[in-house]
């Protein structure tokens, strides 16, 4: 009997995994941040995460990326996950939740 794992609750998870990634300039996760901007799981398992940077000529262009597909391709339910950069629309600080601006003392 297979088990049926729900897309939702890897959703959550993935959300998770992805609140433990730090901007290395700014100290907050990259999901308040507003960096996210959509994560999508199919019935295989194969995560796709559009995510942005705060700009394209940030210093972590190339390690960012490659450390969010390492975090979430190590949760056992993800069977791929790929992700995929976009400057469109550009980042900016409406961007970010309430949390984040409030940690950076911005409300």
């Amino acid at each position: 009997m297979e088990t049926k794992i729900d897309t939702n609750a890897l959703g959550e998870k993935i959300v998770r995994i992805l609140k433990t990634i730090y901007d290395p300039e700014i100290p907050v996760d990259i999901y308040e941040l507003g960096l996210i901007y959509d994560v999508f799981v199919n019935e295989d398992y194969d995560v796709k995460i559009l995510m942005t940077l705060t700009s394209p000529n940030c210093p972590v262009a190339e390690s960012l990326p490659a450390e969010v597909e390492e975090k979430v391709r190590s949760l056992n339910d993800v069977k791929t996950a790929e992700v995929e950069i976009t400057f469109d629309p550009p980042w900016t600080q409406e961007l970010m939740s309430e949390e984040a601006k409030l940690e950076l003392g911005m409300l």
